[in-house]
C-alpha cells in the first residue's frame, strides 16, 4: 500500500470514529435534553398519548381526559367545574403549555416522572400509568367563595390555621381551562389574553395589592410584642387628627366622630382609627414593623403552596412619614389574599403559623405515595398572650365594630376590615379587604379567611370592607364550620 492510500485510509477512519463519537455523545449525553426540549413534537405527542392523571378534590377528580380526532395528540385535558377550580388546577393545553398544579406536576400527570418507572422502564423510557395529585381543597368552601364573589373582580383564600391546609382558593373573573386545552382554540386564547380583567392571573397568589387597614393587625402585633403598649386595652398616645412626622400632611379618620383620640388598640381596630396605627408604626420604626411583617410572611420570595406565590412586600429605606403610612397598609405595602389569610391564621392558632399548602399527597397509579406534604409544620410568630389579645380585639370588630357582616351564628368570629387607596391621589375605586378567623366551640373546627374585592362595579361611596368583602368571608367561614 502506497503512502497516499495509507494516509487517506487513516483520515477516513478518523472521520468514521468522529462520527461514531458524535452519535454516541448525542444519544448518551444529549438525548434526554433533546427529548425534554419543549420544541420537540415527540414530547408533546408522548404527553398526550394516554389519558392524563387527575387532580383530586375531596376524593373526586376535577380533571379528566377526552379522546381527540384529526390530530397526532390522542387525548386532551378536560375539566369538571373548570371555572370553579381554575385558580387551583391551572390549565394543561396542547397549544399553550401548563400552569399551576397542572404545570408543577406535569411529569406525574402524564406518566413520564422517573418515580413512576421500574429500573427497566427507566432505561427503555417506557411511559407508565400516570399518577394523581390530591389537594387539600374543601369543595363546600370553594363553592361558597366562588358564588359569593360572583361577578366581582377579586379573590379569596381559606386556610385551616392548625394545619396550614388551603381549603379554598378562588380568583375572579375565572375561566374554563377546557376551552384552551386543545390545539384549535386560538379565539378562546386571544379572548383570555386580551381581556382587561386578566382572568388568567391568579389574584389569590399573584397580584399583591395595598392591604389597607387589614395590615393594622401586623402593626398591633408588633406594638404588643415590643412592649410599646401593655395590652389591647391600654390607652395609646394618639392625637386625632394626626400630622405625619416632619410634614404638614394631616391624616384623618374615615369616621370623624369615632373615638380615636388616644384610643386603645381594641377601640382603634373596632373603628379602624388611622391616627392610632400611623403613629404606632412611626413610634416603632420601620425596622420593628418590617421584622414583624416578615415573621408573618411578607418579603418571602419563595412561598410555594406548591404554586409559587408572589411576595407580599413591606418596604425599606423610608422616612418617618412614609413609615407612618405603612401603619395603615398604604405607601408601598402590598399583600396577596393568601398573605392576609396567613396573618389571621397565625393569630387564630395561638401565635403559630402553619406552612400553607394546597396539596396533601402525590401518588402513583397504585395509590402509593410519591410525595407527602405534612400538616402542622409551624413557626412561632407572636406569643400566645399577644395572639389571645388580638383575637379578643378582632372579635370586638365583628361584634360591635366595622366587621359585623362577618358574624356566623354559633361561632367565635374575629376579623378586620380594610379599604385601600387605588390610583394616583386615590383617583380610582378603592380596594375592599376583609381578613378573619372563625372557630366552632362545639366541634373544634376553625378557619382563617382573606377576601379582596378589587372591583365590584359599586359606586365609590359604597366600597367598604364590611359591605363588600366581609359577606364573602362570612359565607366561606360558615361553609368551613358546617
Amino acid at each position: 500500500m502506497n503512502k497516499t492510500i495509507r494516509r487517506t485510509s487513516v483520515f477516513v477512519l478518523l472521520l468514521v470514529l468522529a462520527l461514531l463519537g458524535r452519535a454516541t455523545w448525542v444519544q448518551a449525553y444529549e438525548g434526554k435534553a433533546l427529548a425534554d426540549d419543549q420544541k420537540n413534537r415527540r414530547k408533546t405527542i408522548a404527553q398526550y398519548a394516554q389519558p392524563l392523571g387527575n387532580i383530586v378534590v375531596a376524593g373526586s377528580p376535577v380533571t379528566g381526559s377526552k379522546k381527540t380526532e384529526g390530530t397526532d395528540l390522542e387525548y386532551r385535558r378536560t375539566y369538571t367545574d373548570g371555572e370553579l377550580y381554575a385558580a387551583v388546577t391551572g390549565y394543561s393545553s396542547q397549544a399553550y403549555g401548563a400552569t399551576q398544579l397542572e404545570g408543577i406536576y406535569a411529569d406525574v400527570l402524564d406518566g413520564t416522572d422517573d418515580r413512576l418507572k421500574n429500573p427497566l422502564d427507566a432505561l427503555t423510557r417506557k411511559q407508565q400509568q400516570p399518577g394523581t395529585v390530591i389537594t387539600t381543597i374543601d369543595p363546600d368552601v370553594q363553592k361558597a367563595a366562588y358564588r359569593a364573589l360572583g361577578d366581582t373582580k377579586g379573590a379569596a383564600v381559606a386556610v385551616d390555621p392548625a394545619t396550614g391546609r388551603v381549603l379554598a382558593m378562588v380568583s375572579t373573573p375565572s375561566y374554563d381551562p377546557s376551552k384552551i386545552a386543545g390545539t384549535t382554540n386560538g379565539d378562546a386564547w386571544k379572548a383570555l389574553t386580551t381581556d382587561e380583567d386578566k382572568p388568567l392571573v391568579n389574584r389569590a397568589l399573584r397580584q399583591p395589592l395595598p392591604p389597607g387597614s387589614t395590615f393594622k393587625l401586623v402593626v398591633a402585633a408588633a406594638a404588643l410584642e415590643d412592649g410599646l403598649y401593655g395590652s389591647v386595652d391600654t390607652a395609646t398616645e394618639s392625637p386625632d387628627p394626626y400630622t405625619l412626622p416632619n410634614t404638614r400632611t394631616v391624616l384623618r379618620n374615615e369616621n370623624a366622630s369615632a373615638p380615636c383620640e388616644d384610643a386603645t388598640i381594641r377601640t382603634a381596630l373596632r373603628y379602624s382609627c388611622n391616627n392610632v396605627f400611623a403613629k404606632m408604626a412611626a413610634d416603632l420604626g420601620q425596622d420593628k414593623v418590617k421584622a414583624m411583617a416578615e415573621k408573618f410572611g411578607f418579603n418571602d420570595a419563595e412561598l410555594d403552596v406548591p404554586v409559587r406565590a408572589y411576595a407580599s412586600v413591606y418596604p425599606s429605606g423610608m422616612d418617618k412619614a412614609q413609615t407612618a403610612l405603612t401603619g395603615i397598609g398604604q405607601f408601598d405595602v402590598t399583600a396577596t389574599p393568601l398573605q392576609m389569610a396567613m396573618v389571621s391564621a397565625a393569630i387564630a392558632n395561638d401565635g403559630l403559623l402553619a406552612a400553607p399548602h394546597m396539596v396533601s399527597e402525590v401518588v402513583d397509579s397504585d395509590g402509593d405515595p410519591l410525595t407527602t406534604y405534612k400538616d402542622g409544620d409551624s413557626e412561632r410568630i407572636v406569643s400566645s398572650s399577644t395572639a389571645e389579645q388580638l383575637r379578643s380585639a378582632m372579635r370586638t370588630v365583628v361584634e360591635e365594630g366595622t366587621g359585623t357582616n362577618a358574624a356566623v351564628r354559633g361561632a367565635e368570629v374575629g376579623g378586620k376590615t380594610g379599604t385601600a387607596q387605588h390610583g394616583e391621589n386615590n383617583s380610582k375605586t378603592p380596594y375592599a379587604w376583609f381578613t378573619s378567623y372563625a372557630k366552632d366551640p362545639s366541634t373544634g373546627k376553625q378557619v382563617a379567611v382573606a377576601v379582596l374585592i378589587e372591583d365590584s362595579g359599586a359606586a365609590r361611596s359604597e366600597v367598604s370592607g364590611n359591605g363588600l368583602a366581609a359577606p364573602v368571608a362570612q359565607k366561606m367561614m360558615a361553609a368551613a364550620l358546617k
